[in-house]
């Protein structure tokens, strides 16, 4: 009878998208050990950010400041740290078979910048080939919650960034524009109604991790 033997590919990268305080860092950690129990190497990383120049960049991006930042100025400090990161750390984990967890990826630009901001979406597209080309993550988890709860969560942590300081209809258009991608790409995009408790959340998870974790190879005996 055959047997299934789990064989992780070769490389996964797996993206995680959405708004304030819809507990990503949480399900990050548990996705991580699932892997970790698996078997299975990944590098964890983060946007923007990722590697030292673009924390640098980050921190530019995120600080208070009192003069005005032009949304096309902070939407091509995004893509500049991206292409860092890129090149510098998801490319090379991959290329070296491991998977990658990126906390937030180029449909994040696509969400804050495009639905947020209100910025040209194809402009956005030709900056995502530009950077990184045929390069997507192979999943998108996207940790979905009202607006009004998100930011109720996000509100009991540490101190609001520039960004996070941006008001209600803003959040809610970077909600509508996530959906809209997950709509658009449903081969690529998993929703996670991150409004359940951390059970029921992490139970969503082993639902999409288990395929890519589990393909396997049959074996005879």
């Amino acid at each position: 009878m055959p047997v299934l033997t789990p064989t992780p590919p070769v490389a996964c990268f797996i993206s995680i998208e959405g708004g304030e305080g819809a507990g990503k860092s949480t399900s990050i950690n548990y996705l991580k050990q699932c892997l970790l129990n698996a078997g299975i190497e990944c590098v964890h990383t983060r946007e923007p950010g990722g590697t030292p120049m673009a924390e640098d960049i980050r921190a530019l991006l995120l600080a208070h400041r009192d003069e005005s930042v032009d949304p096309y100025t902070e939407l091509l400090l995004m893509f500049a740290g991206r292409r860092q990161h890129v090149q510098n750390v998801i490319r090379p984990a991959l290329a070296a078979g491991k998977w990658v967890i990126c906390d937030r990826f180029t449909d994040a630009s696509f969400a804050y910048q495009g639905a947020g901001r209100g910025l040209d979406a194809d402009f956005i597209a030709s900056l995502k080939q530009y950077v990184h080309g045929d390069l997507d993550p192979h999943m998108t988890l996207l940790f979905d919650i009202d607006v009004a709860t998100g930011m109720d969560r996000a509100g009991k942590r540490a101190n609001f960034d520039r960004i996070e300081k941006e008001d209600f209809s803003f959040f809610e258009r970077v909600r509508q524009g996530y959906l809209s991608q997950a709509q658009a790409q449903p081969e690529r995009y998993k929703v996670v109604d991150a409004g359940q408790s951390i059970e029921q959340v992490q139970a969503q998870l082993d639902v999409y991790l288990a395929p890519l974790v589990n393909s396997a190879a049959v074996v005879d005996v």
